[in-house]
This record gives structure tokens, C-alpha cells and sequence, in this order.
């Protein structure tokens, strides 16, 4: 007995070895572009995977008091450090009446394609959101249908044609006194932007859609041919986003006044992307938001979903929102301008 121990003991820490490596390696993800090597950027995905795997070896070797612990650890500490937070405690809610309320949501084209067999999936969306009240509402994967009449004086819609009615969307109680589109090149996905007035400030606030992974959880090889044609697909996507991202943070540059940017990145927060576009920024979730403030609808914890700000502007309160009405899941933050 005591040799199959021993023997099952080498091959788990083996496997620790292997994915205590692919963490360490991880966090080096964010500063690598995937212009350079596409790649490495799909394992920003693991992630969490990859985290809560080492978490659960500590765990196994801690209640067998072996020194094998030490390994993922250590790989964890150095995380806690260096990656940006899996998981948060804080929860903190200061949120006054004076808090700008921003939503991001990307919200599938509100099921017009009927991904979904609720044929009121819509009219839920739409009921949810006029609930909650948003003072500026982001949405991505946004459709145009006549049927869409969210209850805002101010708006900016972006479709990709007059007869094309997907794109973004920017409503805003407040005035808008300018917008624009970065209107990216072969690509479903693009920046729009909205100055908003509100009292003496201007405020511009950014929805970002970059290049979709087009991941399907509920098929084999999230809906590909095979593992390296999935490989080769996400390799390239990630390379468009980190075109987009440059050719967004050249036009973020020129602005020079108070901003918010939020939107769906199709990434995570350990990546190259992520870290570009955060550089002079705060995380609304890592400021104010709890748990693992998960995003993506599957398995595993994914946010690709962000709200960011000026590193001037308080976080009183930051809400993720655990309804199925897209395969995204909403985000509020209440943001005190200062």
C-alpha cells in the first residue's frame, strides 16, 4: 500500500509541476502582445483554470503534510503579487445618490437569432434594465429592432449599415454633446464613444467590443473541427485585438478630459489587452466588487467584462448580475466623478 502511495504521490506532483509552470508563465502573458507571439495569448484563458487547479494540489499536500505545498504556494503568493485578482472580498458599497450609474452588458442581439428558445428573452432584457436604471448604458452586440425603446433622452447607436441594424449602443441620461466611431477594419467589432455632460463635467465614455473568440462552450472544441484549428482561430483573433487595442489607445490619447471605459474585451485580465487598456486606470471590480465577478456564462470563471476609470474617480460600488438573458452577464458600477 505504502508503494502505491508513493507512486500515486509522484504522478500528482508531476501534474502540480506541470501547471504550477503553465501559472508561473502565465502572468508573464501580460507583457507579451500577441502580435508576437499569438499563441501564448490563448493561454490567458487557463487562467482561472489553471489557478484553482493549483489551488486545490496546496490544499492536497497541506492536509498531507508534504512538502510538495511549497510548489503551488509559492506559485500562488507570487500571484497574489504580480496577476491580477481571481477572486475579491471587498464587496464595498459607499454608493450615493450623487454616483454616476454606468451598465456595460453585452447582450447578444437580445436573442434575435433565437440562441435561446425564450421567445421573451427580450422583453425580460429590456425589463431587467429599465429596473435597474442605469445613468449610462453600454451595450454591445447590440440590435437595432423596432421594438428596442429604452426610456433615455440621449442616445448613440452604431450599426454596421442602414440595413445592417447590429453594432453598439451608448444611452445616457445626460446630454450628449459628441460621439464618434472608431469603425475598425474587417471586423464585426468596434469602439464607439460619447461625451456626456453632466453638471460641469464632461465625461467620455468608451464601448469597446473587441475581436470575438467566437467560442461555443456547449460543443466539442467550443465549436470547431479540432483542438488546432481552435488553437489557430483564437491565435489570430487575439492578434486582432491587439490591433484594435493599439489603434484605440492612439485615439484614447488625444482625448484629454475625465473618461470611462467599458465594454466586453473577449479576454481576460491577465492579458496583454487587458493590461494596455487598464494601464492609467482603476478596475471597477477590483476596487468594489466580490467574488469572482465571472462574466462569461460557462464553467469556469471568465470576466471579459470591464468597466474602468480614471484613477481620480472613486469606486463606490460595483454589482455583477447572474441572469441568463445573453451568454454575457451584465455589470453596474456607481462611480463617484470627484
Amino acid at each position: 500500500m505504502a508503494g502505491k502511495r508513493s507512486l500515486f504521490n509522484i504522478i500528482a506532483f508531476t501534474i502540480n509541476l506541470v501547471i504550477a509552470l503553465l501559472l508561473l508563465f502565465s502572468y508573464l502573458l501580460a507583457f507579451i502582445s500577441p502580435l508576437k507571439i499569438p499563441f501564448f495569448a490563448v493561454l490567458s484563458l487557463t487562467v482561472p483554470i489553471l489557478t484553482l487547479f493549483n489551488i486545490l494540489f496546496f490544499v492536497y499536500w497541506l492536509v498531507k503534510l508534504k512538502r510538495q505545498v511549497f510548489l503551488s504556494g509559492l506559485v500562488l503568493l507570487l500571484g497574489w503579487f504580480f496577476s491580477s485578482s481571481l477572486y475579491e472580498l471587498s464587496d464595498q458599497n459607499t454608493a450615493s445618490n450623487k454616483d454616476l450609474k454606468v451598465m456595460s452588458y453585452n447582450v447578444r442581439m437580445f436573442n434575435y437569432y433565437h440562441w435561446n428558445p425564450d421567445n421573451h428573452l427580450d422583453d425580460k432584457a429590456f425589463a431587467f434594465i429599465s429596473k435597474i436604471k442605469p445613468d449610462v448604458l453600454s451595450l454591445q452586440e447590440f440590435y437595432q429592432a423596432p421594438n428596442i425603446s429604452f426610456n433615455y433622452p440621449y442616445k448613440y447607436i452604431k450599426t454596421k449599415s442602414k440595413t445592417n441594424k447590429f453594432g453598439q449602443a451608448i444611452y445616457s441620461k445626460f446630454p450628449i454633446i459628441n460621439s464618434g466611431s472608431l469603425d475598425f477594419k474587417n471586423s464585426a467589432n468596434n469602439v464607439i464613444f460619447a461625451d456626456i455632460l453632466r453638471n460641469k463635467d464632461t465625461i467620455r465614455i468608451y464601448n469597446i467590443h473587441l475581436e470575438s473568440l467566437k467560442i461555443n462552450p456547449n460543443k466539442e472544441h467550443f465549436g470547431e473541427q479540432s483542438s488546432e484549428k481552435l488553437i489557430g482561430r483564437l491565435s489570430t483573433a487575439f492578434q486582432r485585438q491587439a490591433e484594435q487595442t493599439t489603434e484605440f489607445l492612439a485615439h484614447e490619447k488625444k482625448w484629454k478630459g475625465k473618461k470611462i471605459v467599458c465594454g466586453d474585451f473577449n479576454n481576460t485580465a491577465y492579458s496583454w489587452v487587458y493590461k494596455q487598456i487598464k494601464a492609467t486606470k482603476k478596475d471597477a471590480f477590483l476596487e468594489a466588487g466580490k467574488g469572482f465577478g465571472k462574466t462569461f456564462n460557462y464553467v469556469f470563471p471568465l470576466r471579459i467584462d470591464f468597466i474602468l476609470v480614471d484613477t481620480e474617480m472613486i469606486v463606490n460600488s460595483f454589482e455583477t448580475f447572474d441572469i441568463r438573458y445573453s451568454d454575457h452577464f451584465p455589470i453596474l458600477a456607481k462611480i463617484q466623478l470627484n
